[in-house]
């Protein structure tokens, strides 16, 4: 194991590095008390070598580490890559190409759903994985001898599990199914948080267009706000101050004042008058730029029927083909499938398609009936005359 504190150290590993097919990759993080997440520590597993890059060491420059992450001809293995890739992505502006996310490939390999990291060092290496040192402060420093070797445990196991996860996707011959998945971690617009979209995150009903309108506006400057301070979110306004703000379109700092989610230091600081602007700014609006707002009504009895079914054949499918249910379709596909006549879902696209959304319609239609022989779900045809077969 090696500890890289300088950009000279790194600029030689690197290129050492650049030789392998592929390196196995992690990083450990900080992000409580942070709009951004601060990264605190690199580690990267090839071969015989076994590196952690101390991210925070004074003077070190990680372009080499960057450089090394866009060479194609170097495979980057993470496990669960989403939020590695989203801190490359804002410290260097690219995401690392090519990758493979360990935790996808299992699941394609019919591992299970979110399969964790210590259940699959288990099941195929059968290594028992040490978690105690998972929710230290990274950003300390120095970092213990305990914390280090945990750190490049992570790489390790990751560069021994690689090998059979790749074996088994290629038996499998689903190859194609995972180039899909990381087709998506691999799109820059992944990972770029654009202001305006921000009320989109949101989980809560506005009751008209106009209160639509605020929340856009207010969630957008709230988001400028926690990117500019580098804090997280609710440090510059809580979730149901900006509902309460929403529905209420206060247009004076009295009446922002008055809404109990606001507290009176608020609405004497800058942010209070900032905040008015904002709502004024949503009721100004050109109401054709504001979204349609989607009731969600109760389905009828047909539809939940329809659900209700399309769950039983998604189980069904997804144990035929050995692969989690999650990652072909979720419940709120279903609902939009047993909804709407030609849904626009991933689960109609691709892999997931031809596995499942191509049946899933014909069951709609009645195309498809389900039945129960020797114990297991089967889909059969249904005949001209109604009959299956």
């Amino acid at each position: 194991m090696r500890l890289i504190t300088t950009t000279e150290e790194l600029a030689s590993a690197s290129a050492e590095l650049a030789s392998h097919p592929f390196i196995a990759v992690d990083t450990e993080f900080m992000r409580e008390q942070t709009f951004w997440p601060k990264l605190c520590l690199i580690q990267i597993a090839a071969g015989e070598h076994e590196l952690l890059i101390d991210t925070l060491a004074p003077g070190i420059d990680l372009a080499p580490f960057f450089d090394l992450m866009n060479d194609e001809s170097v495979l980057k293995v993470f496990h669960s890559a989403r939020q590695d890739v989203e801190i490359m992505h804002h410290l260097a502006g690219q995401v690392p190409q090519p990758i493979f996310d360990t935790q996808v490939a299992a699941m394609v390999c019919g591992f299970g759903e979110s399969v964790g990291y210590g259940m699959l060092v288990k099941r195929l290496l059968n290594r028992n994985l040490d978690k105690t040192s998972r929710f230290t402060d990274w950003s300390r420093r120095p970092l213990s001898e305990k914390q280090l070797t945990y750190a490049i445990g992570d790489v390790t196991h990751l560069r021994d599990l690689f090998p059979k996860l790749r074996s088994q996707l290629d038996e499998s011959g689903r190859e194609s199914w995972l180039r899909e998945e990381m087709a998506v971690l691999t799109d820059p617009g992944t990972y770029e948080l654009h202001p305006e979209n921000a009320w989109k995150r949101l989980k809560m009903r506005t009751k008209t267009p106009k209160a639509l309108a605020v929340l856009m506006e207010v969630a957008a400057w709230r988001e400028r706000e926690a990117q500019h301070q580098d804090v997280p979110r609710s440090r510059i306004l809580k979730d149901d101050a900006l509902h309460d703000i929403a529905n209420q379109a206060p247009r004076s700092l009295d009446d922002l004042g008055a809404l109990r989610s606001i507290h009176n230091g608020f609405v004497r600081s800058p942010r209070g008058r900032s905040v008015i602007e904002a709502v004024e700014r949503g009721l100004e609006r050109d109401p054709k730029s504001v979204p349609r707002i989607q009731r969600n009504e109760p389905m009828t009895p047909e539809a939940t029927a329809i659900f209700d079914l399309l769950r039983v054949l998604l189980k069904a499918t997804a144990g035929h083909h050995g692969v989690a249910p999650k990652l072909i379709a979720t419940s709120d596909d279903l609902e939009q499938i047993a909804r709407q006549d030609e849904p626009d879902l991933a689960a109609m696209k691709g892999w997931r398609g031809m596995l499942f959304g191509e049946q899933a319609l014909k069951l709609k239609r009645g195309e498809l009936s389900l039945a129960v022989r020797d114990g297991e779900v089967s889909v059969l045809p249904v005949n001209g005359d109604g009959t299956s077969d």
